[in-house]
């Protein structure tokens, strides 16, 4: 078997990943696939072999893609859980972390989404990849759990009502990683540790080679009223060359600066906006328009939401128990959005859940939003 480019400029090596689960992804450099694999606390790289060029800018859209996805895998909608999504950075195509079924049957896989909507399964054998385990992450005994508002009427196993909404408790060990983002040669990973400090974000070089940076992380939780290290990022996008925005459960927004910060040390964030409580952030994406850099974040309880990058730039740090405060921010006729991707310099690609639970996938216009 020839190598590709990227096998040899990376250190990978043809074999068979063992993924156990399959979660946060992210395209890395001449399109590896990073996937982070829960149960394994393990990242892989992996060259998924997608050559194909776009030649102009596409837009995708399926409708129903979960009730597709399960009559595809041979199971029923309710047993096709959308973990994660990120579009190849040249081809356009458009890639589906999924579990297919729940809890110790659940089987990972890996769903491209092509410019044409037809979907396929990337086989994971045989493909030139490489790995590194999470250093301290937090173990299945650990009894430290966290929630998060249900969104739609599928999504979870335990499930209870709180505040007249439906939530789930996560343990502690299932938010090992909650995000990634690839930039100039450093993978960011946010998530748990088993520290009592937790909530912790990651550098690691790519590729794998040492020299990782590991920071427990501080915020000031606006609705809870004081200082917390334990509440894990759910979601971030890079800001800037050393700088992340980071969304938190119920739902602060956080300015980290990582410009010179040693490892093994503690980050203080700059906490820019309180969205409620009772709600949590699914995903965010900046993207820019007419020189102006935006946000879109998504929340399980809320409308589509954008904020300019210049306001949090000026906006002082929030250290009062009061919500909503903050950056202003801008409401978009867009609701039950979950993840969301930059499918090219033009269009956003978002997943969006109605009330009935049907789950599409939908580009829009970065001019309309």
């Amino acid at each position: 078997m020839s190598m590709a480019p990227s096998t040899n400029t990376y250190g990978l090596s043809v074999g068979t990943p063992g993924i156990r689960s399959i979660g946060p992804i992210e395209f890395g450099p001449e399109g590896i696939l990073f996937i982070a694999d829960i149960v394994e606390a393990t990242i892989f790289a992996i060259d998924i072999g997608d050559a194909d060029s776009a030649g102009e800018q596409y837009t995708v859209d399926v409708e129903k893609i979960d009730t597709q996805l399960a009559a595809y895998l041979g199971c029923s909608r309710e047993d096709v859980l959308i973990r994660d999504m990120a579009v190849h950075p040249s081809s356009q195509n458009v890639y589906l972390s999924v579990m297919r079924g729940r809890g110790a049957v659940a089987i990972p896989v890996l769903i491209k989404v092509g410019v044409n909507g037809a979907i396929s399964e990337i086989a994971l054998g045989d493909v030139p990849f490489s790995q590194t385990k999470i250093e301290n992450p937090p173990t299945e005994d650990d009894e430290r759990t966290q929630w998060r508002l249900v969104q739609g009427n599928r999504e979870g196993e335990i499930m209870e009502r709180w505040g007249g909404k439906r939530i789930i408790r996560d343990k502690q060990w299932t938010l090992t990683v909650t995000d990634m983002a690839y930039v100039d040669g450093l993978l960011l990973v946010a998530g748990a540790s088993n520290e009592e400090f937790s909530s912790t974000f990651r550098r690691i070089p790519f590729p794998f080679n040492g020299g990782r940076l590991t920071n427990s992380l501080e915020i000031f939780h606006v609705s809870h009223g004081r200082y917390e290290t334990a509440s894990p990022i759910i979601t971030f996008v890079p800001y800037g060359h050393t700088n992340i925005v980071a969304g938190y459960m119920c739902t602060p927004i956080v300015h980290f600066s990582l410009g010179g910060v040693e490892s093994e040390t503690q980050v203080k964030g700059t906490t820019v906006a309180e969205l409620g409580s009772a709600n949590i952030p699914i995903d965010m994406l900046s993207y820019t328009i007419d020189g102006q850099e935006y946000l879109l974040v998504s929340t399980a309880g809320l409308p589509l939401m954008r904020i300019a990058c210049k306001d949090i730039d000026k906006q002082e740090p929030l250290t009062q128990a009061k919500e909503p405060l903050g950056v202003s921010r801008h409401t978009l006729p867009y609701e039950g959005v979950g993840n969301m991707a930059r499918l090219n310099d033009n269009y956003v690609i978002m997943l969006e859940q109605d009330d009935e639970g049907n789950t599409d996938l939908h580009s829009y216009s970065i001019a309309t939003l």
